[in-house]
């Protein structure tokens, strides 16, 4: 088994349960990990026989463009799409924070996580 992690991807979309998040939109960074077998492509040095991060990536970022009123909801459409994308993940774990959301302070960020195990 491994480990591939993508830190740190920067979006700007347009989730929120305001209608302001709505329109303006705002800044999301994101934090992927996902355990996977390695073995089969740490020996062929085959992108074919490895769980393709640049697919991965490409996955968030389809998903980070559909609104959602809840992270919690884009969290899960993008472990979703993932899961049906690849057969040889065994778990993931998704870290979405909205960067200085509206709260009525200063506030940095607000995150959600969500897991899953297969």
């Amino acid at each position: 088994m491994g480990i591939i992690e993508i830190e740190g991807m920067h979006f700007y979309a347009f989730h929120g349960h305001f209608e302001s998040e709505q329109k303006v939109g705002n800044e999301f960074i994101l934090n992927l990990k996902l355990e996977t077998d390695c073995g089969p492509a740490s020996i062929s040095d085959s992108l074919n026989d490895a769980l393709n991060y640049q697919t991965a990536y490409e996955i968030v970022k389809q998903e980070m463009n559909v609104p959602s009123h809840l992270l919690e909801n884009v969290a899960k459409r993008i472990l979703d799409s993932l899961y049906d994308s690849f057969h040889t993940l065994k778990k993931a774990k998704i870290k979405i924070s909205k960067m200085n959301p509206p709260m009525g302070g200063e506030i940095k960020k607000v995150s959600v996580t969500l897991f899953r195990e297969y």
